[in-house]
């Protein structure tokens, strides 16, 4: 039984096919006329069938291929060069490929005068603005330079404009506007200059009835949600199309959850007619004087209907969500607080972070070659007139103590790192250029300084120690270079930096200086505890990182 059905489901779609070959191998269809005027030009395209690869195009005329004279093939395109009175007729393209034969009938209608008869009517409603079309196409095609004019009733006409393809656009239309409305575009071909034209006729309707009702459409709201405030007004508006002009009997109205609005307190509803580009339109307002929960959630419907028909567009009322609102304000200040707490801690703590860091990375951390020798070195302003063991003790103990032996600095002092019999002045500022930092020890006793006190002792220090002239090669390099970096100490006390070098003075200022208290003798609490490991982080801070390779022993 299937084998019988499939067999006659299988002769069903040859004998289709055959009629369907049958048809398209030898087809006619009759066009449109296109009514000319003796003088223009005139092309007759076959349509989509030009673009057929491979297939024969021929044109005949009354069934001959013998054409009028005038009359030309090019490029598969009958041209009329111009058209002629004798040229009136019909004209049939064929086109043939391997399988089809299919043909296309044109007729041609010559008139005299410059305007040819209307082929097509075009009717605009009273009071709209409308447009006519050029219809040249096959003018337009050739991309020859070319002028298009406009003339009603054979007369020129000042159109509004006329855009490349000859749209020409009306004014809102009048009985006066009704018409025979020509196109004529002007062109050069092969050294001559042709007209090409075509007229539509016009009609203004003054019976608007068929023309203004138009079934209704709501514009918006279509499926629209409102925030809305609980308890305070609200308003929702309603835009609906109508047609080309206002209809009496055209209704507007708002429903809350089924119900008219006459049904609520505090519900007022309102519309009107509104006109864009000659089309109407109609506006309607719903005022909510207080927006109460029973309207939030529920189908609020804007309707409008006429005799033609009805449309209606649906608004949902939701309550604003302040959760949202607080929510960023929270994530805000959070983001707030915790910007300043991290740059607070990282004011606060730089000094424990940074050496963190170094600590962290100074396995992989590789010093780049910079022909500095020494990590620092150190000046004490002035030691040959130092009235204090312990700024001797500091210099030469505890300094090299903690900085070499606990962090593996390396350190140049003047009277423990000198050979004697060196020539002073060059090995003081080769060595000094040597030095990453500069570390120059001030003393709180007065009888140590140097410069700035006296012009005997002044050149006391100059004649007999090496570091007033080591200082001002540092400083004179680190003012000009900005390498080495000073660093300044403080040793026993507040230190009168009025009687120091203008440049001492400057550092002071910029960076400031570390302040070493000696621990009184048999005394030892936190606090001094603790201000020593301050003293030292602070000044392992300013000195240049110390790779792994060199020996630490971190307490």
């Amino acid at each position: 039984m299937r084998t019988m059905a499939l067999a006659g489901w299988v002769c069903m779609l040859a004998a289709l096919s055959s009629l369907t070959f049958a048809v398209a191998h030898n087809h006619s269809v009759e066009t449109e006329t296109h009514h000319v005027s003796a003088g223009h030009l005139l092309l007759l395209t076959c349509h989509l069938l030009v673009a057929a690869h491979g297939a024969n195009v021929t044109w005949s005329r009354a069934g001959r291929l013998e054409l009028p004279g005038g009359a030309e093939v090019r490029d598969r395109l009958l041209w009329f060069l111009p058209v002629q009175a004798s040229h009136n007729g019909t004209y049939t393209c064929e086109i043939r490929d391997e399988t089809r034969s299919l043909k296309l009938n044109f007729g041609v209608s010559v008139s005299t005068g410059q305007c040819p008869d209307p082929p097509e009517n075009i009717s605009v409603p009273q009071g709209v603005r409308g447009g006519l079309p050029c219809k040249q196409k096959e003018i337009f095609r050739l991309n020859k330079t070319r002028s298009i004019r406009w003339m009603k009733d054979c007369r020129p006409v000042e159109p509004i404009s006329v855009d490349e393809s000859g749209y020409l656009r009306l004014p809102v239309a009048s009985e006066e506007d009704g018409g025979k409305y020509t196109c004529l575009v002007d062109i050069s071909l092969d050294g001559r200059k042709y007209t090409a034209a075509r007229s539509i006729q016009l009609t203004i309707k003054r019976d608007l009835t068929d023309a203004v009702l138009a079934k209704p459409e709501v514009m918006f709201p279509r499926r629209q949600v409102v925030v809305v405030e609980v308890g305070k007004a609200a308003e929702l508006k309603c835009l609906a199309y109508i047609g080309f002009g206002e209809d009496p009997d055209i209704v507007m109205y708002w429903t809350v959850d089924g119900k008219f609005v006459e049904e609520y307190e505090g519900l007022v509803e309102s519309w009107k007619y509104t006109h864009n580009r000659g089309r109407v339109y109609g506006l309607s307002t719903l005022s909510i004087s207080k927006v109460l929960p029973l309207f939030l959630n529920v189908s609020i419907h804007c309707n409008i209907m006429n005799r033609v028909g009805r449309n209606a567009g649906l608004v949902l009322l939701q309550e604003a969500d302040h959760s949202k609102f607080y929510t960023s304000v929270a994530f805000c200040l959070t983001a707030v607080f915790a910007t300043l707490a991290l740059a607070a801690t990282s004011l606060f703590f730089k000094v424990e972070v940074l050496l963190t860091y170094r600590k962290l990375l100074r396995h992989f951390y590789k010093q780049a070659p910079d022909g500095k020798i020494y990590d620092g070195y150190v000046s004490v302003l002035c030691p040959d007139t130092l009235s204090s063991a312990e700024t001797v003790n500091f210099a030469l103990r505890i300094l090299p103590g903690e900085l070499e032996k606990k962090h593996g600095y390396s350190l140049y002092i003047r009277g423990r790192d000198d050979c004697p019999g060196d020539a002073f002045h060059e090995v003081i500022a080769a060595t000094v250029r040597q030095c990453r930092r500069l570390i120059i020890i001030l003393s709180a006793d007065p009888k140590s300084l140097a410069e700035g006190t006296t012009e005997e002792a002044s050149t006391q220090c100059d004649d007999r120690s090496q570091l007033c002239y080591e200082q001002k090669i540092g400083l004179y390099d680190a003012l000009t270079q900005n390498e080495p970096r000073v660093i300044l100490l403080e040793i026993g006390g507040p230190v009168d930096y009025s009687r120091l070098p203008e440049s001492l003075r400057y550092y002071k200022r910029k960076q400031g200086a570390l302040k070493w208290k000696p621990a009184s003798l048999g005394t030892h609490n936190f606090a001094k505890s603790h201000s020593d490991r301050r003293f030292w982080k602070n000044l392992r801070y300013r000195m240049p990182s110390v790779p792994a390779g060199r020996l630490q022993t971190v307490v």
